[in-house]
């Protein structure tokens, strides 16, 4: 198997290069009804491909919810893989956000689904869920780093749920979520110019100084648009580590289409406000 440049330095001459955005790929149906398309899979195939041909030539990062797909069976995930090797063509990196989460083979298995590079659904990054324990996620760190791809693992969710786990404080006086924090730390210890590990570190929940986010990895940051935040609340959120923030934008541009320029309209200028935040920070 060919090894490619690990992703967190191919993500980060992207980010530098495209500037610090991810748009999801977010078809749910009331998405689709706002684009006056139906909930099936021709509308399906029609929303996901008008977002990868509108931005995949000038965002740094899309990030497929493989949810939306898969929930209209083989058809529903053929359009998915289409999506991904398009948007892959085009130069975009694709995060699969697939949150998954288990143990052993099942967990291998799952790793060679979507990071193994003959893998139809071969993707440059995946998130995955570490709540079977970190150690549940080792298929797919061992596979990641064979394949050059990346990893995002859920710390610090958006979700208001999250925290009764994530905040939760260990015997050892620590949290779950800095846990996670300091395993993915580990990870990407002497990587250049950026470690492959990332974690999931919502955007909307304020000042998280008291976590160490200096995990020498990339801070996929949902949260952004529709749930509130803004480009303007990023260095509030994640101090020091501003640099290495992917700030996840989905509803914030998609609610734009079916209308191709303003999809790419939207998209410029969320990207423009995060480099403008990032670079006065």
């Amino acid at each position: 198997m060919t090894v490619m440049e690990p992703f967190g330095a191919r993500l980060r001459r992207a980010m530098d290069e495209r500037g610090p955005l991810c748009v999801g790929i977010d078809p749910h149906a009331s998405l689709l009804a706002e684009w006056g398309l139906n909930d099936d899979v021709a509308g399906l195939e029609r929303f996901s491909r008008t977002v990868v041909e509108a931005m995949a030539d000038r965002v740094a990062v899309l990030k497929p919810q493989s949810a939306f797909f898969e929930r209209f069976g083989s058809r529903g995930v053929a359009v998915l893989e289409k999506s991904v090797q398009e948007a892959r063509a085009a130069g975009a990196l694709v995060v699969m956000d697939a949150k998954r989460g288990d143990i052993g083979s099942t967990m291998a298995a799952y790793a060679e689904s979507f990071l193994h590079k003959d893998a139809p659904l071969f993707s440059d990054a995946l998130t995955v869920s570490p709540y079977l324990g970190y150690g549940s996620l080792k298929p797919a760190v061992d596979l990641a780093r064979e394949s050059g791809a990346g990893l995002f693992v859920l710390a610090l969710t958006s979700n208001p749920e999250g925290g009764e786990v994530q905040h939760a404080v260990r015997g050892d006086g620590r949290s779950v979520g800095a846990t996670m924090l300091a395993h993915l730390a580990a990870e990407n210890a002497g990587e250049e110019p950026l470690g492959s590990f990332g974690a999931v570190v919502g955007a909307t929940l304020g000042d998280l100084s008291t976590y160490d986010l200096g995990i020498n990895g990339p801070l996929l940051a949902p949260g952004i648009g529709a749930q509130g935040a803004t480009p303007a609340d990023l260095p509030g959120v994640f101090g020091a580590a501003l640099r290495n923030v992917v700030p996840n934008v989905s509803r914030g541009v998609l609610r734009h289409g079916p209308d191709a320029a303003a999809l790419r309209t939207a998209a410029d200028r969320f990207a423009a406000e995060i480099r403008t935040t990032v670079t006065a920070s």
